[in-house]
């Protein structure tokens, strides 16, 4: 019976310490964080008199924050979501995206995402830890609040956190 004990507790350290060696760590977005990129995106929006709505998920395109300003079409909701969500999970700005298929690469359409500009990835140490997806006035428009937000995360460079 003690050899059988000594085996079981052999065998089971065996699989902890293979299924250790399977995990990664994966940095995600927090709700401080979000709604840190959705305060950003709204200040941008504001300043540029472009109501918006503005959807900020984690990495795989689940909704953190949202908010629909005052005076924003009402399909823009649904188009925010889809935008950031597509930013989450192709880890690339939708831009790209609506570039591509103008170029010719039209298997993107059928692909079931938002191929339509404002949607950008938040990147902490250049890693995907979310997205955000901004949908309102003009494609133009949308893309720059969507940069904007999407940097709000980044730290200062050291010289610029000096005052």
């Amino acid at each position: 019976m003690t050899k059988l004990g000594i085996g079981v507790g052999i065998v089971t350290t065996l699989f902890c310490f293979s299924v250790g060696a399977q995990t990664i760590n994966v940095m995600t977005l927090d709700q401080a964080g979000a709604e840190t990129v959705l305060q950003a995106a709204r200040e941008s929006a504001q300043q540029r008199n472009a109501p918006s709505a503005i959807a900020v998920v984690d990495p795989a395109g689940d909704l953190l924050a949202f908010q629909q300003m005052d005076g924003v079409r009402p399909a823009s909701a649904d188009l925010a979501i889809q935008k950031a969500r597509t930013a989450a999970r192709l880890q690339r700005p939708t831009a790209e995206i609506e570039d591509n298929i103008n170029q010719g690469r039209t298997a993107f359409v059928t692909a079931g995402i938002a191929a339509l500009r404002g949607g950008v990835p938040v990147r902490v140490n250049g890693k995907v830890v979310g997205a955000v997806g901004v949908a309102g006035l003009s494609k133009e428009t949308d893309t720059e609040i969507a940069n904007t937000a999407a940097a709000g995360l980044n730290p200062l460079p050291k010289t610029a956190q000096r005052k």
